[in-house]
């Protein structure tokens, strides 16, 4: 058997992580760069291109099968980034643009499918056949897996839970609409509730301590572990918006469980306990005490990584 290995790629609306994975699924290498999502995609393109070379150069004994790509909006029927609302991009052919570079295969798909896949493949999902996997990050993502089967819609687009409305006269969205799911529930959403929060208390120390600059989720924890209200008010208002949202997709999919990957997904059941209350206060009678909450065991960075490896077959 020859020595292949595939490349996967996970990018996100603030960072992009990549890995090598051999032919048994094992990362070889991976890491992490800044998307840089506000400057054109050729930019990120070109950064990939030097650090996959690179890996080539050095592993001459190793063969390149493909690539794989999750990305915001990312379109598996059409290898196209649609207008990801995080991301300055527009429409982007990225298989296109890395087929031109790599001769090999080139698959996309939403970040979140992505990281599905990789949860179905490696982590906690694996017995199961129904569950629907968040991704909190910048925004907020979803892959759905229905039957054992990853739903992708007739037009490639299925599962973009963050932008169901759970609020009809509420927040501004960054996909144009109002009071969607994601303008809560993700680093952006939570960002507008400090601001929000910041208005009604303006000399708040803790609140001024964290408007500026990246949001630092571990010091939002640990002021909620010192039972600083502020924290404390951030949290049960993020979980409860989620808890609606959970308890809409559940009254469609009857999924196992939520699993929970990336960014404030860290924070646990400090965010999950309100989101739980909430989901169950607002599910079908019959659904009551069937779903559960879990967070993806999965090594930060990885499931999306290792679910965007798996779309290539080595």
């Amino acid at each position: 058997m020859e020595n292949s290995f595939v490349i996967g790629v996970d990018i996100g609306g603030t960072n992009t992580v990549y890995g090598f994975i051999d032919n048994l699924g094992k990362i070889i290498e991976y890491n992490q760069i800044p998307t840089n999502g506000n400057l054109p995609a050729g930019d990120l393109i070109k950064r990939l291109e030097i650090y996959f070379k690179k890996f080539i150069k050095a592993n001459p004994g190793y063969v390149l099968k493909g690539i794989g790509i999750g990305a915001p909006n990312g379109n598996h029927l059409t290898g196209v980034i649609e207008n990801p609302p995080n991301l300055n991009w527009g429409n982007l052919d990225i298989q296109t643009e890395f087929k031109n570079i790599f001769p090999c295969e080139v698959i996309l798909t939403n970040d979140a499918n992505a990281a599905a896949l990789g949860e179905k493949k490696y982590g906690v999902a694996k017995d199961m056949d129904d569950f629907i996997m968040i991704t909190l990050g910048t925004g907020l993502g979803s892959g759905i897996f229905s039957g054992g089967k990853l739903i992708y819609g007739h037009d490639g687009l299925a599962g973009e839970m963050g932008h169901i409305t759970i609020d009809i006269n509420g927040r501004e969205c960054n996909c144009g609409k109002y009071g969607c799911l994601e303008s809560y529930v993700s680093a952006t959403g939570i960002r507008k509730t400090i601001n929000h929060m910041i208005e009604k208390s303006p000399k708040n120390k803790f609140l001024n301590s964290i408007k500026n600059g990246h949001l630092d989720g571990l010091k939002i924890d640990k002021a909620f572990d010192d039972n600083n209200q502020m924290a404390k008010s951030i949290y049960s208002f993020t979980g409860k918006m989620l808890g609606k949202g959970l308890a809409l997709a559940a009254t469609l999919f009857s999924p196992q469980a939520f699993v929970f990957y990336g960014g404030f997904s860290n924070a646990g059941d400090r965010i999950f306990s309100f989101a739980n209350s909430e989901m169950e206060k607002n599910l079908l009678l019959s659904q009551k005490g069937k779903i559960s909450l879990i967070k993806s065991a999965l090594p930060k960075g990885q499931a999306g990584v290792l679910g965007a490896s798996s779309l290539i077959k080595v």
